[in-house]
């Protein structure tokens, strides 16, 4: 299975394309105190707003150009990708872990169990995201820890849904039953049993989820409740060059950060979408047959 999964997904380019992508960016973000040109917090004046360096007037010393406190913008992006991506990596694998495991209790125990898990999950999917967001930000304040408990707080609910749903499909399962008669604990046939059949669907969700989060990190950031200066994120940077947008000078540092954002949150769905492809059976026995 994990030789036709692999091969699956090299077949899709998009995927590959998807997973360069990631990859980039997630070596960008872990080299990032290494490989800046410049000290991302340090301005000079006398160097503010200078235009990229294949605008006129720029220069490769500062190849995105700067920002209106003379700061270098490839170094703040760069610099940036390490809070932005981390947030989203962090939000997703806590979430995922509670998802997961509230997905197995809610459907394989039943019950009143599944009654208050599911009926919390509805209560969470009825408030829109970001405004939900919002009033946690509004309430905890701003800053890193507070923006992963306020992201966290209704993401699990995806994973949690998705999990109950295959755990409710699996569990009258032959291999099930055999188990449960054999004497398995519930706990056994549950991380035993169970869970390997429904880690594949919560890898995929993860992965397409983890862009949706990035983008959740740089909308709070934008509206100045998330990431605080002098702190770089791809949020707060959009946020400092939003006065240029419609000017001749400046146009260029909430441009390239959004263009970051873009391609990050595009090779995650395109990752995602390759690993979903290649890790269903059915679509892997239809592109791979024996």
């Amino acid at each position: 299975m994990r030789g036709r999964a692999w091969r699956a997904f090299r077949r899709n380019r998009l995927a590959l394309a998807g997973a360069g992508l990631v990859c980039a960016f997630s070596l960008l973000a872990l080299l990032a105190p290494w490989i800046v040109p410049h000290d991302p917090s340090r301005g000079d004046l006398a160097l503010r707003l200078r235009p990229p360096a294949l605008a006129a007037g720029g220069e490769w010393r500062h190849a995105l150009g700067t920002d209106n406190l003379g700061r270098d913008l490839l170094s703040r992006i760069i610099d940036g990708s390490r809070v932005s991506i981390s947030l989203g990596l962090v939000v997703v694998v806590l979430c995922t872990l509670v998802g997961v495991t509230l997905g197995l209790v809610s459907g394989y125990v039943g019950s009143w169990v599944d009654t208050v898990i599911q009926r919390t999950v509805d209560v969470l999917l009825a408030f829109p995201y970001l405004i939900l967001a919002i009033a946690l930000m509004a309430l905890f304040g701003p800053g890193f820890t507070n923006m992963v408990i306020a992201l966290a707080f209704k993401e699990w609910t995806t994973t949690c849904r998705i999990v109950r749903s295959e755990v409710l499909a699996l569990k009258g399962a032959a291999f099930v039953e055999a188990a449960r008669a054999s004497g398995a604990r519930p706990t056994r046939i549950l991380f035993r049993h169970l869970l390997p059949n429904v880690i594949p669907s919560a890898i995929v969700v993860a992965t397409l989820r983890v862009g949706w989060v990035v983008l959740m990190e740089a909308a709070l950031s934008f509206l100045g409740l998330g990431i605080q200066p002098p702190q770089a994120s791809w949020g707060t940077i959009i946020a400092d060059g939003r006065q240029y947008l419609y000017s001749a000078r400046g146009w260029w540092i909430s441009t390239f950060p959004g263009i970051a954002i873009f391609l990050f949150v595009l090779g995650m769905n395109l990752f995602g979408e390759g690993l979903r492809d290649a890790l269903d059976p059915r679509l892997a026995e239809v592109s791979l047959p024996e």
